[in-house]
């Protein structure tokens, strides 16, 4: 292209050179001819053109360049048919190329035609083919219409029986054999019927009030039928609870929870629970007196009657176990039961269970008081049921039991062979009074009465009844100890003189208080016994002023001095009482002194057991 670039400018050179020197001859003229030559206007427009900017221009030159291999003048005159020859050449080539393409489109063409005729006939057939099944078509769209329908009506039909039906599998459970165990799903189903029977109520407010009623019907059978079935096993596994020790199983006590419902079949339940655990209490309380524990061990309680507070004591602590125990058996039996009055019927079985043991409890307790041990071991055995009578109480409530009636009657003969025992040492004091001894001390009958009374006392202090029910205890028996004693000292007293009677009055009354300031609720007796005290030292300080008043010679003058009054005068101008006198009876008092120094108040010596 550089070549061609550079030769052109060559011979345009050329041709301008002859146009220039033909141009001399004539200048007027040359203007015209140079503006008129179509060479000269083709070689301006050339020399005008920038290639830089013409893009066709240079692709043009490129794709000359290919096959424009030399620069010469047979090459540049030849160019145009070269040209000409090779786009005659290329035109060839690309109609033989597109006859190939003709070619393949007329085979697609012939194919297209065919499948069109092919869709076509296709077309006609499916076409007839709807005309032919026109009413089959219809047919199947009812159908599939009714099927959609039946089809959500058996959705429906299924929602309503597994609402208000219950499976093959729940009835088998239900209904089961008579002598079959009832298991955790006896419950589930029995409780899916009680659901069912609830929820048909809402048919009965709508149009299916005759499925309502059915079904209605239907499940209060099934119920009654499955009720007596859970009673009958519930019963019979009661009956094989006549363990000394027994474990109430889960099930047993759901089966409660659901016979809670029907109030018959739960109480006959219960009744057969007490009856056959108070045949196993009886037994058990029959071993424990006479055979004891296993292998001997505890020993029986038979072997310690001759100790009768141990042998009460073991008894009432057995039984106070078993109580304990069957009240918690039938807490554990109940547990799932939310009725009303559960601890009410709590109570009563538990009182119906040990009704069994209280008539042999009763024979053995009536031989031990009836035997009559003595005052204390009576007034022991009496505090003892106290206790247990308190103590059972609160494990069976203060209902009607047998057993604490039997524990009440036994402490009421306990408490009165006590007091009777307590009169009759009293009425023996008194039938033989025992005459004071020389040192106007306390006789021996009533030092062994206080002793009596103390070891009353300190076992009375010592119990653990209520506070309540000791004190009125204490008041009666101060009462039927001191009364008879108080008496009794009166009695023996009454023979003595007045000094001598004050003395030992005052030495028994102390002996009486000391006994009593150990022990509570002896304030009032301590306040009336000092009160007593008191007035025969007044009584003892009398007499014995009276005495040395009398050994004196002053027992006149001192009448004097009491009886003086202010209207009479001088005390000196009453007879007696003038300065020779009083002198006269002050030297008697100094000839006394050395008198009471050696041979002091007999009944003074005798108050110092009292201090």
């Amino acid at each position: 292209m550089a070549e061609i670039r550079t030769e052109l400018p060559s011979d345009v050179q050329n041709i301008t050179n002859n146009t220039s020197a033909s141009s001399s001859s004539s200048s007027g003229s040359g203007i015209v001819q140079q503006t008129n030559n179509p060479l000269s206007r083709k070689l301006n427009k050339i020399l005008e053109t920038r290639l830089d900017n013409d893009k066709e221009m240079l692709e043009a030159l490129k794709a000359l360049s290919a096959f424009f291999a030399e620069n010469s003048l047979r090459t540049r005159r030849n160019l145009r048919g070269d040209i000409e020859r090779r786009s005659l050449s290329i035109n060839e080539e690309f109609v033989n190329i597109f006859k190939d393409v003709k070619e393949e489109l007329e085979k697609i063409h012939e194919d297209v035609q065919e499948m069109s005729t092919c869709c076509q006939d296709m077309t006609n057939r499916l076409k007839a083919a709807k005309e032919q099944t026109q009413d089959l078509i219809v047919k199947t769209t009812k159908l599939q219409t009714e099927n959609q329908r039946l089809e959500l009506r058996a959705q429906v039909a299924n929602a309503f029986l597994s609402k208000f039906q219950l499976t093959a599998g729940e009835m088998t459970i239900l209904r089961g054999t008579r002598e079959g165990s009832v298991t955790e799903d006896f419950f589930k189903a029995l409780g899916r019927v009680k659901q069912i029977h609830n929820d048909v109520k809402v048919l009965l407010r709508t149009n299916q009030q005759t499925a309502g009623l059915e079904i209605m019907e239907q499940m209060a059978l099934l119920q009654e039928t499955s009720y007596e079935r859970l009673y009958r096993w519930a019963q019979s596994d009661c009956r094989t609870l006549t363990q000394e020790s027994c474990d109430i199983p889960p099930v047993l006590a759901q089966a409660m929870e659901a016979l809670q419902d029907r109030p018959v079949l739960y109480k006959y339940t219960l009744d057969e629970f007490g009856t056959a655990r108070r045949n196993a209490v009886v037994r058990g309380f029959i071993d424990a007196l006479t055979r004891g524990g296993p292998g001997g061990t505890p020993r029986p309680i038979e072997m310690h009657s001759h100790d009768p507070l141990r042998y009460v004591g073991d008894m009432l602590a057995w039984l106070h176990q078993a109580t304990a125990s069957e009240k918690e058996h039938l807490e554990a039996l109940l547990k799932l039961v939310n009725l009303q009055g559960v601890e009410e019927n709590i109570q009563e079985v538990v009182g119906h269970i040990t009704e069994g043991v209280c008539r042999p409890l009763k024979v053995r307790i009536e031989q031990v008081i009836v035997a009559e041990p003595g005052a204390v071991l009576l007034y022991k055995l009496s505090n003892l049921l106290k206790f247990y009578h308190h103590t059972i109480s609160g494990i069976v409530g203060n209902s009607a039991s047998t057993l604490l009636t039997t524990i009440e009657e036994m402490h009421i003969l306990a408490k009165k062979m006590f007091f009777n025992n307590l009169g009759l040492h009293a009425s023996k004091l008194m039938d033989k009074v025992e005459l004071p001894p020389p040192d106007l001390g306390p006789t021996t009958s009533l030092n062994q009465t206080l002793t009596l009374l103390r070891e009353v006392l300190a076992s009375h202090d010592s119990s653990v009844v209520p506070l309540d029910a000791r004190q009125a205890d204490f008041v009666q028996i101060l009462s039927c100890v001191l009364d008879p004693l108080l008496q009794m000292c009166t009695v023996s007293a009454s023979n003595l003189g007045t000094a001598d009677m004050a003395t030992y009055m005052v030495n028994s009354l102390y002996m009486m208080k000391t006994a009593l300031a150990l022990f509570e609720f002896t304030d009032k007796r301590l306040e009336m016994l000092q009160f007593q005290i008191e007035a025969h030292l007044d009584t003892l300080v009398n007499e014995q002023a009276s005495f040395v008043l009398t050994r004196a010679g002053l027992s006149y003058i001192y009448k004097c001095v009491q009886q003086y009054k202010e209207e009479q005068g001088p005390l000196c101008n009453v007879p007696s009482m003038d300065a020779a006198s009083i002198k006269a009876a002050m030297e008697n008092i100094e000839e006394l002194r050395f008198f009471f120094s050696m041979c002091s108040l007999i009944d003074i010596l005798l108050l110092q057991i009292a201090y």
